[in-house]
């Protein structure tokens, strides 16, 4: 296959100077090389020839100097054999190499909160062999949940409580792993859920036909209409939210574009769906959870979450000025008077 001109035989972009440039740098191509080999050639001949004859050494003895002659030309070609066969070796140019600086960070993070593993729950009598994680590209979204379980437990008991979460959803429902990737518990305790890493990317099992691009947040408790949620909590929920979308600098009042994987969902699956940055289990899916209670203060999560972050409060919409009239005790308007009416 022709390679065109401007492409070299790598594949790597050429210039029309001729070399090939990787990572700021420059590096020779075969003719420069060649060129460079012919001009050693060239001084190794003369030199030898300088050296049998004696010229500009003549205290050392013939021997020594054919010796050194020799060296030289053992030295010459090894040089001359190692510059051919290593093109890719850099040639300064007099320019600074230009090196890729680290990729700007985003700018609304907020601080990581304290995030217990999940080694803390999962012990070796209850976890099993799974498949490796899958991940995302980011994360641009979080669902909120609540995990329907009794809320009048003690904080100390939470691990126990997510290991029967895990054994139910990984015996009775099948599943490689718990579904959700964070659990809070009404203390604001934050434990990892599903494994992969919590910084990373990984593909849930939390809402159906949502799970990609996402993280799933379970509120450890039931949380239906008029149940008080603990203030601890909702702000657990928040500052995890303002930190796991601070990493792809997502607002967490904003919306999202996300598309649906799975047609059991609220959308038809390859539907774009435009949903909440932070969601309810509810916006994605059919279903009364996170619980009604825990659903009314989302607003109010996300906007603690958007201040952790950084995030200025949207400006107020402008006051609608109603007009006035004389019914609303509007004194009459005057009529103008020629102040010279009166005089004569």
């Amino acid at each position: 296959m022709r390679v065109p001109p401007e492409t070299s035989r790598t594949g790597r972009m050429v210039p029309p100077g001729g070399r090939t440039h990787i990572a700021g740098r420059e590096w020779l191509t075969q003719s420069d090389t060649m060129c460079a080999f012919r001009r050693r050639w060239s001084l190794v001949r003369r030199g030898w020839f300088l050296a049998r004859r004696g010229w500009f050494l003549p205290r050392l003895p013939r021997a020594v100097l054919v010796a050194l002659g020799g060296l030289s030309v053992l030295a010459s070609v090894l040089a001359s054999a190692l510059w051919a066969r290593g093109i890719g070796n850099p040639v300064s140019t007099g320019r600074p190499a230009q090196h890729a600086g680290p990729s700007a960070a985003p700018a609304h993070r907020a601080a990581r909160p304290r995030i217990v593993p999940r080694s803390a729950w999962l012990d070796s009598s209850t976890g099993h062999s799974q498949p490796p994680p899958r991940y995302d590209d980011k994360v641009v979204a979080v669902f909120v949940h609540h995990t329907d379980s009794p809320n009048g437990y003690a904080c100390a008991d939470t691990p126990r409580i997510i290991r029967y979460l895990y054994e139910g959803q990984t015996g009775a429902r099948s599943w490689d792993d718990i579904g959700y990737n964070f659990l809070v518990d009404r203390c604001g305790t934050i434990y990892e859920g599903r494994a992969g890493g919590v910084e990373r990317g990984v593909t849930g099992a939390h809402t159906q036909g949502f799970n990609h691009r996402t993280a799933g947040i379970a509120a450890i408790g039931t949380f239906t209409a008029g149940v008080p949620v603990p203030r601890a909590m909702t702000d657990a929920i928040a500052a995890l939210a303002a930190w796991k979308l601070g990493l792809s600098d997502v607002d967490p009042r904003g919306r999202t574009r996300l598309v649906s994987s799975n047609g059991l969902s609220r959308y038809q699956a390859g539907t774009t769906a435009t949903l909440p940055t932070l969601a309810g289990h509810n916006d994605g899916y059919p279903t009364n959870c996170p619980g009604a209670a825990l659903s009314a203060l989302l607003p109010q999560i996300r906007e603690r979450a958007a201040r952790l972050q950084g995030r200025m409060p949207p400006a107020p919409p402008p006051a609608k000025q109603k007009p006035r009239n004389r019914d609303e005790g509007e004194p009459p308007r005057r009529s103008k008077v020629n102040p010279t009416a009166d005089q004569g």
